[in-house]
Protein backbone atom coordinates (compact mmCIF):
# COMPACT_ATOMS: atom_id res chain seq x y z
CA UNK A 1 0.00 0.00 0.00
CA UNK A 2 1.36 3.32 -0.70
CA UNK A 3 0.42 6.39 1.46
CA UNK A 4 0.73 10.40 1.02
CA UNK A 5 1.46 12.49 4.57
CA UNK A 6 0.08 16.01 4.71
CA UNK A 7 1.81 18.38 7.77
CA UNK A 8 -0.10 21.73 8.73
CA UNK A 9 1.86 23.44 10.75
CA UNK A 10 1.19 27.57 12.33
CA UNK A 11 2.11 29.66 15.60
CA UNK A 12 0.20 27.70 17.82
CA UNK A 13 0.30 23.88 16.65
CA UNK A 14 1.05 21.21 14.25
CA UNK A 15 -1.16 18.71 12.51
CA UNK A 16 -0.15 15.35 9.95
CA UNK A 17 -2.33 13.18 8.23
CA UNK A 18 -1.70 10.36 6.40
CA UNK A 19 -4.00 9.05 3.66
CA UNK A 20 -4.24 5.65 1.50
CA UNK A 21 -4.35 5.54 -1.82
CA UNK A 22 -7.79 5.67 -1.71
CA UNK A 23 -7.96 8.81 -0.28
CA UNK A 24 -8.61 7.41 3.22
CA UNK A 25 -7.28 9.08 6.72
CA UNK A 26 -5.39 6.43 8.26
CA UNK A 27 -3.56 7.66 11.22
CA UNK A 28 -3.09 11.38 12.25
CA UNK A 29 -0.42 13.50 14.36
CA UNK A 30 -0.07 16.18 16.47
CA UNK A 31 2.63 18.58 18.06
CA UNK A 32 3.08 21.92 19.14
CA UNK A 33 4.14 25.03 16.71
CA UNK A 34 6.24 24.73 13.30
CA UNK A 35 5.85 28.37 12.01
CA UNK A 36 9.96 28.99 11.53
CA UNK A 37 9.19 32.87 12.03
CA UNK A 38 7.59 33.10 15.11
CA UNK A 39 9.93 29.84 16.80
CA UNK A 40 12.70 29.40 14.73
CA UNK A 41 13.65 26.23 12.35
CA UNK A 42 15.00 24.22 15.09
CA UNK A 43 11.85 24.33 17.05
CA UNK A 44 9.78 24.17 13.76
CA UNK A 45 12.00 21.36 12.18
CA UNK A 46 11.66 19.27 15.93
CA UNK A 47 7.52 19.81 15.67
CA UNK A 48 7.61 18.79 12.07
CA UNK A 49 9.61 15.42 12.80
CA UNK A 50 7.24 14.69 15.98
CA UNK A 51 3.86 15.10 14.35
CA UNK A 52 5.09 12.97 11.44
CA UNK A 53 6.38 10.73 13.78
CA UNK A 54 3.14 10.05 16.15
CA UNK A 55 1.22 9.87 12.87
CA UNK A 56 3.37 7.11 11.13
CA UNK A 57 3.53 5.24 14.73
CA UNK A 58 -0.46 5.56 15.37
CA UNK A 59 -0.64 4.27 12.26
CA UNK A 60 1.79 0.90 12.61
CA UNK A 61 3.09 2.24 9.28
CA UNK A 62 6.85 3.06 7.99
CA UNK A 63 8.27 6.02 6.58
CA UNK A 64 9.74 3.52 3.42
CA UNK A 65 5.77 3.02 2.44
CA UNK A 66 5.19 6.71 1.79
CA UNK A 67 4.84 8.02 -1.48
CA UNK A 68 4.90 11.90 -0.97
CA UNK A 69 5.12 14.11 1.55
CA UNK A 70 3.83 17.89 1.58
CA UNK A 71 4.23 20.59 4.25
CA UNK A 72 1.44 24.03 4.48
CA UNK A 73 3.27 25.74 6.89
CA UNK A 74 2.56 29.73 7.95
CA UNK A 75 5.67 31.83 7.44
CA UNK A 76 6.57 29.19 3.77
CA UNK A 77 5.29 32.50 1.22
CA UNK A 78 9.04 33.62 1.91
CA UNK A 79 11.08 31.50 -0.74
CA UNK A 80 14.23 31.26 2.16
CA UNK A 81 12.16 29.58 4.43
CA UNK A 82 11.00 27.01 1.85
CA UNK A 83 13.91 26.06 0.64
CA UNK A 84 15.15 25.27 4.60
CA UNK A 85 12.10 23.29 4.94
CA UNK A 86 12.64 21.62 1.71
CA UNK A 87 15.85 20.88 2.56
CA UNK A 88 14.82 19.34 6.33
CA UNK A 89 11.95 17.24 4.42
CA UNK A 90 14.14 16.25 2.28
CA UNK A 91 16.81 14.63 4.56
CA UNK A 92 14.16 13.36 6.62
CA UNK A 93 12.16 11.24 3.79
CA UNK A 94 14.66 10.67 1.49
CA UNK A 95 12.78 8.20 -0.73
CA UNK A 96 9.60 10.60 -0.76
CA UNK A 97 8.61 13.42 -3.59
CA UNK A 98 8.09 16.28 -1.17
CA UNK A 99 6.70 19.97 -1.62
CA UNK A 100 6.59 22.41 0.99
CA UNK A 101 4.40 25.73 0.29
CA UNK A 102 1.69 27.88 2.46
CA UNK A 103 -1.06 26.75 4.78
CA UNK A 104 -2.81 28.69 2.82
CA UNK A 105 -2.91 26.76 0.06
CA UNK A 106 -3.24 23.42 1.63
CA UNK A 107 -6.00 25.24 3.65
CA UNK A 108 -7.89 26.04 -0.05
CA UNK A 109 -7.15 22.56 -1.18
CA UNK A 110 -9.17 21.26 2.03
CA UNK A 111 -11.98 23.16 0.92
CA UNK A 112 -12.15 23.05 -2.59
CA UNK A 113 -9.05 20.96 -3.99
CA UNK A 114 -8.30 22.67 -7.04
CA UNK A 115 -11.54 24.39 -7.66
CA UNK A 116 -11.99 28.25 -7.33
CA UNK A 117 -12.95 29.14 -3.44
CA UNK A 118 -11.51 31.30 -0.71
CA UNK A 119 -10.21 30.53 2.56
CA UNK A 120 -10.33 33.29 5.65
CA UNK A 121 -7.83 32.09 7.99
CA UNK A 122 -7.65 33.27 12.06
CA UNK A 123 -5.71 31.51 14.61
CA UNK A 124 -2.79 32.90 15.87
CA UNK A 125 -2.42 35.20 12.80
CA UNK A 126 -4.55 35.65 9.95
CA UNK A 127 -5.09 36.02 6.41
CA UNK A 128 -6.89 35.11 3.27
CA UNK A 129 -6.30 33.25 -0.63
CA UNK A 130 -8.22 32.32 -2.85
CA UNK A 131 -8.62 31.29 -6.54
CA UNK A 132 -10.82 31.98 -9.09
CA UNK A 133 -12.18 29.85 -12.09
CA UNK A 134 -9.54 30.70 -14.27
CA UNK A 135 -6.48 29.54 -11.74
CA UNK A 136 -5.69 33.23 -10.80
CA UNK A 137 -4.78 33.24 -7.06
CA UNK A 138 -4.97 36.21 -4.25
CA UNK A 139 -3.52 36.75 -1.21
CA UNK A 140 -4.18 39.17 1.45
CA UNK A 141 -2.31 39.71 5.04
CA UNK A 142 -0.19 36.85 6.86
CA UNK A 143 2.03 39.76 7.55
CA UNK A 144 2.84 38.72 11.14
CA UNK A 145 1.59 40.35 14.66
CA UNK A 146 3.46 43.43 14.64
CA UNK A 147 2.65 44.40 10.93
CA UNK A 148 -0.85 42.84 10.36
CA UNK A 149 -2.88 39.62 11.83
CA UNK A 150 -6.23 41.84 12.04
CA UNK A 151 -8.55 39.54 13.69
CA UNK A 152 -6.39 37.31 15.10
CA UNK A 153 -6.11 35.80 18.43
CA UNK A 154 -2.94 37.45 19.02
CA UNK A 155 -4.08 40.54 18.05
CA UNK A 156 -7.43 40.36 19.76
CA UNK A 157 -5.66 39.43 23.41
CA UNK A 158 -3.13 42.25 22.32
CA UNK A 159 -6.11 44.52 22.47
CA UNK A 160 -7.78 43.22 25.45
CA UNK A 161 -4.63 44.50 27.70
CA UNK A 162 -4.93 47.98 25.39
CA UNK A 163 -8.18 48.57 26.50
CA UNK A 164 -7.59 47.59 30.03
CA UNK A 165 -4.60 50.09 30.00
CA UNK A 166 -6.78 52.60 28.83
CA UNK A 167 -9.72 52.11 31.02
CA UNK A 168 -6.85 52.65 33.91
CA UNK A 169 -6.04 55.46 32.36
CA UNK A 170 -9.56 56.86 32.33
CA UNK A 171 -10.05 57.06 29.04
CA UNK A 172 -11.89 54.00 28.48
CA UNK A 173 -14.98 52.40 30.26
CA UNK A 174 -13.87 50.66 33.30
CA UNK A 175 -13.74 46.46 32.46
CA UNK A 176 -13.47 43.24 34.07
CA UNK A 177 -10.80 42.42 31.76
CA UNK A 178 -7.82 43.28 33.78
CA UNK A 179 -8.66 40.48 36.45
CA UNK A 180 -10.29 38.09 34.48
CA UNK A 181 -6.69 38.08 32.37
CA UNK A 182 -4.61 38.06 35.60
CA UNK A 183 -6.80 34.79 36.76
CA UNK A 184 -6.60 33.12 33.38
CA UNK A 185 -2.65 33.15 32.74
CA UNK A 186 -2.21 32.46 36.77
CA UNK A 187 -0.33 35.75 37.19
CA UNK A 188 -0.63 38.00 40.46
CA UNK A 189 -0.65 41.69 38.93
CA UNK A 190 -0.02 44.02 36.11
CA UNK A 191 3.42 44.30 36.32
CA UNK A 192 4.26 40.32 36.11
CA UNK A 193 1.72 40.78 32.61
CA UNK A 194 4.03 43.76 31.07
CA UNK A 195 6.92 41.54 31.79
CA UNK A 196 5.63 38.06 30.13
CA UNK A 197 4.53 40.05 26.98
CA UNK A 198 7.91 41.76 27.14
CA UNK A 199 9.67 38.07 27.37
CA UNK A 200 7.36 36.31 24.83
CA UNK A 201 4.65 37.76 23.68
CA UNK A 202 3.59 34.54 21.47
CA UNK A 203 2.63 32.99 24.40
CA UNK A 204 0.62 35.44 26.29
CA UNK A 205 -1.72 37.40 23.45
CA UNK A 206 -3.38 34.35 21.95
CA UNK A 207 -4.34 32.79 25.47
CA UNK A 208 -6.25 35.90 26.64
CA UNK A 209 -8.42 34.83 23.08
CA UNK A 210 -10.80 33.04 24.97
CA UNK A 211 -11.12 35.42 28.18
CA UNK A 212 -12.41 38.24 26.04
CA UNK A 213 -15.17 35.48 24.29
CA UNK A 214 -15.82 34.88 28.09
CA UNK A 215 -15.95 38.46 28.96
CA UNK A 216 -17.92 39.55 26.02
CA UNK A 217 -20.90 36.87 26.17
CA UNK A 218 -21.14 38.38 29.89
CA UNK A 219 -21.92 41.77 28.28
CA UNK A 220 -17.89 42.96 28.96
CA UNK A 221 -18.44 46.32 26.51
CA UNK A 222 -14.49 46.73 25.76
CA UNK A 223 -14.93 42.70 24.98
CA UNK A 224 -17.70 43.12 22.71
CA UNK A 225 -16.15 46.25 20.73
CA UNK A 226 -13.17 43.85 20.56
CA UNK A 227 -15.07 41.27 18.89
CA UNK A 228 -16.49 43.33 16.66
CA UNK A 229 -13.76 44.87 15.52
CA UNK A 230 -11.95 41.89 14.81
CA UNK A 231 -15.20 40.50 12.71
CA UNK A 232 -14.73 43.76 10.66
CA UNK A 233 -11.17 43.50 10.02
CA UNK A 234 -11.49 39.49 9.39
CA UNK A 235 -14.31 40.81 6.79
CA UNK A 236 -12.08 43.12 4.42
CA UNK A 237 -9.43 40.84 4.56
CA UNK A 238 -11.72 37.84 3.27
CA UNK A 239 -13.31 40.95 0.82
CA UNK A 240 -9.91 41.80 -0.97
CA UNK A 241 -9.41 38.45 -1.91
CA UNK A 242 -12.93 38.07 -3.07
CA UNK A 243 -12.73 41.25 -5.22
CA UNK A 244 -9.29 40.87 -6.42
CA UNK A 245 -10.41 37.21 -8.20
CA UNK A 246 -13.50 39.02 -9.58
CA UNK A 247 -15.70 36.37 -7.41
CA UNK A 248 -18.14 39.04 -5.71
CA UNK A 249 -21.03 38.45 -7.99
CA UNK A 250 -19.92 34.62 -8.56
CA UNK A 251 -21.21 31.73 -6.90
CA UNK A 252 -18.48 30.84 -4.66
CA UNK A 253 -17.26 29.02 -1.27
CA UNK A 254 -16.00 31.10 1.25
CA UNK A 255 -14.48 28.90 4.08
CA UNK A 256 -13.60 30.21 7.49
CA UNK A 257 -10.32 27.70 9.66
CA UNK A 258 -8.82 28.48 12.92
CA UNK A 259 -9.18 28.27 16.25
CA UNK A 260 -10.88 32.09 16.68
CA UNK A 261 -13.90 30.65 14.89
CA UNK A 262 -16.42 27.48 15.76
CA UNK A 263 -17.20 29.03 18.54
CA UNK A 264 -20.35 30.52 18.13
CA UNK A 265 -19.96 34.12 19.26
CA UNK A 266 -20.56 37.83 18.45
CA UNK A 267 -17.43 37.59 16.27
CA UNK A 268 -18.76 34.57 13.86
CA UNK A 269 -22.33 35.89 14.17
CA UNK A 270 -20.98 39.35 12.40
CA UNK A 271 -18.50 38.10 10.45
CA UNK A 272 -21.20 36.09 8.73
CA UNK A 273 -23.28 38.71 8.13
CA UNK A 274 -20.92 41.24 7.03
CA UNK A 275 -19.66 38.23 4.39
CA UNK A 276 -23.06 36.81 3.62
CA UNK A 277 -24.68 41.01 2.58
CA UNK A 278 -21.69 41.42 0.54
CA UNK A 279 -21.26 38.35 -1.10
CA UNK A 280 -24.80 36.81 -1.53
CA UNK A 281 -24.18 34.09 -3.67
CA UNK A 282 -21.19 32.81 -1.72
CA UNK A 283 -21.64 29.80 0.33
CA UNK A 284 -19.99 30.39 3.41
CA UNK A 285 -19.23 27.89 6.35
CA UNK A 286 -16.28 26.28 8.89
CA UNK A 287 -14.08 23.77 6.94
CA UNK A 288 -14.59 20.45 8.32
CA UNK A 289 -11.73 19.12 6.95
CA UNK A 290 -8.21 19.42 8.26
CA UNK A 291 -5.33 21.37 6.48
CA UNK A 292 -3.38 18.76 7.17
CA UNK A 293 -5.49 16.68 5.37
CA UNK A 294 -5.57 18.75 2.41
CA UNK A 295 -1.51 19.00 2.43
CA UNK A 296 -1.79 14.98 2.14
CA UNK A 297 -4.23 14.98 -0.69
CA UNK A 298 -1.84 18.16 -2.52
CA UNK A 299 1.09 15.48 -1.98
CA UNK A 300 -1.15 12.90 -3.46
CA UNK A 301 -1.53 14.96 -6.58
CA UNK A 302 2.09 16.23 -7.15
CA UNK A 303 2.51 12.55 -7.04
CA UNK A 304 0.45 11.46 -10.29
CA UNK A 305 -1.84 9.93 -7.72
CA UNK A 306 -5.18 12.27 -6.27
CA UNK A 307 -6.97 9.15 -4.06
CA UNK A 308 -9.75 8.18 -5.07
CA UNK A 309 -12.26 9.09 -2.20
CA UNK A 310 -11.29 13.02 -2.10
CA UNK A 311 -13.85 15.07 -0.85
CA UNK A 312 -13.90 18.49 0.29
CA UNK A 313 -16.14 20.27 2.85
CA UNK A 314 -17.47 23.67 4.52
CA UNK A 315 -20.29 23.25 6.91
CA UNK A 316 -22.96 25.78 5.98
Amino acid sequence: MTYYLGLDGGGTKTECAVLDASGTVVSQGVAGPSNPLRVGFEQAFAALQSAATTALVNGNLEARELRAVCAGLAGAGRPNVASRVALFLEKTFPDCLTHVTTDLEVTLEAAVGDGPGVVLIAGTGSSAYGRNAAGETARAGGHGPWLGDAGSAFDIGRRAVIAVARACDLVAPPTGLDEQILAALGLPDWDALTESIAADADNVFPRIFPVVIAAADAGDIAAREILLAAAAALAELAGMVVRRLGLAEAEFVLSKAGGVFRRRTLLDARLDAVLASEFPRATIGVLEIPAAVGAARLAARLAGAVPEGSVHGTEG
